[in-house]
């Protein structure tokens, strides 16, 4: 009898778990035609739509702003997208990775190495080696163990992805160049709204089935600095920025991805003590990415990457040399 109360309560289980994976076309108001112009907008799952705001989906489908946060408040209802324990937080950080940078300080200093599902942003003045680690972090991610075949996306604002250097890191960590080349996905930009298009074009890659692991843009402010001169336009560039960092946001939080920022830096000419340094992008960069370092040159060739945030690691600091091999560690 017990055996066949069980053989009747699986089906029904498993009726129950179907019932909860719910689709566009079940949020109401949302027919075969809004669901067509939504995926054709980036808004291909439910997912994406539970996070939209409603003038996102107004623009995307050509509804009406009530409809709008109906479909919104729909979707969230139906991903229970509410308040969560904090034991349920825990579990779900259990899913998070961390990609090595072959560098045993470097790693210590990041509680392991560079996180998915956050922004880690890195800034320096030129010839600092920000984008030596994100070359060095386009080969690391394909070394993941609980990956199949893991994808890195390398967004080129100022044309220094250079294959050449990729084949030199594989080498190093012990990998085939030519497999690594092939799991790197690069995309040279060319203007700021080709930049965020570009970010907003990796979920079309998920979609279509490619393990996106790491998102690297190098440079994230470089054509935003270019674009916009002048202390009249600061909103207006600050305003895009913000979008575009909340864009990537959601990329690493919803997809369990690294994102890997490069940030240049300006001189504070009325700081009379300590480093005059700061990063592009103000308050919007620094608040928007979950870890921030700084590096700068140190003595003998090496380089100093110091922690200024991160939501759990304390303010530290490591030195280290590159390589042709990738990152040593200073004895």
């Amino acid at each position: 009898m017990d055996a066949e109360a069980i053989a009747v309560e699986e089906p029904q289980e498993e009726k129950m778990e179907e019932e909860k994976e719910i689709r566009i076309e079940d949020l109401p108001g949302v027919g075969a035609a809004t669901a067509e112009k939504l995926t054709q907008a980036g808004f291909g799952s439910v997912v994406s739509i539970a996070v939209a705001t409603p003038g996102q989906l107004v623009e995307a489908a050509g509804v009406s702003e009530a409809a709008a946060r109906k479909i919104i408040n729909a979707a969230r209802n139906g991903m229970n997208m509410g308040f969560e324990s904090g034991i349920d937080v825990l579990r779900r950080r259990e899913t998070v990775e961390k990609i090595s940078t072959g560098s045993k300080s470097f790693d210590e200093l990041l509680g392991g190495g560079f996180e998915t599902g956050a922004i880690t942003e890195i800034f320096s003045e030129f010839g600092g080696g920000k984008t030596q680690i994100g070359h060095l972090l386009s080969v690391q991610v394909q070394k993941l163990k609980n990956e199949k075949d893991p994808v890195a996306v390398y967004i080129d604002t100022e044309n220094t992805f250079r294959p050449e250097r990729i084949v030199q890191l594989a080498r190093g960590a012990g990998l085939e160049p030519e497999e690594v080349l092939k799991h790197i996905k690069v995309a040279r930009a060319y203007n700021s709204d080709h930049q965020m298009l570009l970010a907003e074009k990796v979920e079309d890659l998920i979609r279509d089935g490619v393990n996106v692991k790491l998102v690297v843009v190098d440079s994230l402010t470089a054509h935003f600095r270019a674009e916009f001169i002048g202390r009249g336009t600061l909103a207006d560039r600050q305003q895009k920025l913000n979008k575009h960092m909340h864009t990537l946001l959601k990329l690493a939080d919803t997809y369990n991805i690294c994102v890997y920022v490069t940030n240049q830096v300006m001189a504070k000419p009325d700081m009379f003590f300590g480093d005059p340094t700061a990063a592009i992008g103000g308050h919007i960069v620094a608040h928007a990415s979950t870890f921030r370092i700084y590096l700068r040159k140190g003595k003998k060739g090496s380089r100093v990457a110091k922690l200024v945030d991160s939501p759990n690691l304390p303010e530290a600091e490591c030195m280290f040399y590159i390589t042709e091999a990738g990152l040593k560690d200073v004895a």
